[in-house]
């Protein structure tokens, strides 16, 4: 089995943003970059096309059938995910290979509580998106002992061979906080590290990913994985 890396550039009408990131990523510290586009219409698609860049048509979306799907797309054994947005430091992307490679199953860029971690409330004057993402780790710290302290965060990193384990199968953005989950579950070697979040560098938040919908679901994510246990199914909530 190779030890290589795949970046997984998530994109859905990023075009704006992603003009200005690419220059910015560290390519050449992977092996492979490729982008899972959710149906893009505002030539998205077409900028990576150009650039050189494989590109992905989503067969369902949201973000976490973007993470599934990409597993067919690649033959590498780490992977990296990486929201076209802005919002994630580019510069870590160096930082999450070498984990990889020493063998953690999934790492995870922290932007909460760790020393030298940040997150991005510029959007969020009360930061209760912030909290609440702290309460949802805290909660998932003490049913598993995951000792995660950001267990909902996009930008991470996972072993194929882990991410087939875990049998994921959220569809949207609960897909961080199954894999946390089960990953702890299965006893995984996790590593998490601070990151300061970025901001974004254009176009609009998708809706999948405001505060209320993304609690009532990661709500609904995390009664699911009390009830099952280890007993991993294949069912996932509808869209």
């Amino acid at each position: 089995m190779n030890n290589k890396t795949t970046l997984v550039i998530l994109v859905r009408d990023e075009l704006e943003a992603i003009k200005q990131l690419i220059p910015k990523i560290p390519l050449n510290s992977v092996d492979e970059v490729i982008v899972m586009d959710g149906q893009s219409k505002d030539g998205t698609r077409e900028f990576f096309e150009k650039e050189g860049i494989k590109v992905f048509t989503q067969k369902r979306l949201g973000r976490g059938n973007a993470f599934i799907e990409s597993l067919e797309n690649t033959e590498n054994e780490n992977l990296i995910f990486f929201s076209g947005d802005g919002n994630e430091n580019p510069e870590d992307i160096p930082r999450m290979v070498n984990y990889l490679k020493e063998g953690y199953d999934l790492v995870i860029g922290g932007r909460f509580i760790l020393g030298g971690s940040k997150s991005d409330d510029s959007d969020d004057f009360f930061k209760i998106r912030k909290y609440g993402n702290i309460a949802f780790s805290k909660i998932v710290d003490i049913l598993w002992n995951s000792n995660v302290k950001d267990s909902i965060n996009g930008f991470r990193g996972m072993k194929k061979t882990a991410m087939k384990k875990m049998k994921l199968d959220a569809p949207k953005h609960e897909i961080e906080l199954q894999s946390t989950i089960r990953a702890t579950k299965l006893k995984l070697k996790i590593k998490e590290f601070p990151t300061r979040e970025l901001k974004r560098l254009g176009g609009v938040k998708k809706n999948t990913a405001s505060t209320h919908i993304l609690a009532y679901r990661l709500g609904l994510f995390l009664l699911r994985e009390f009830l099952i246990g280890k007993r991993f199914t294949k069912d996932s909530l509808q869209d």
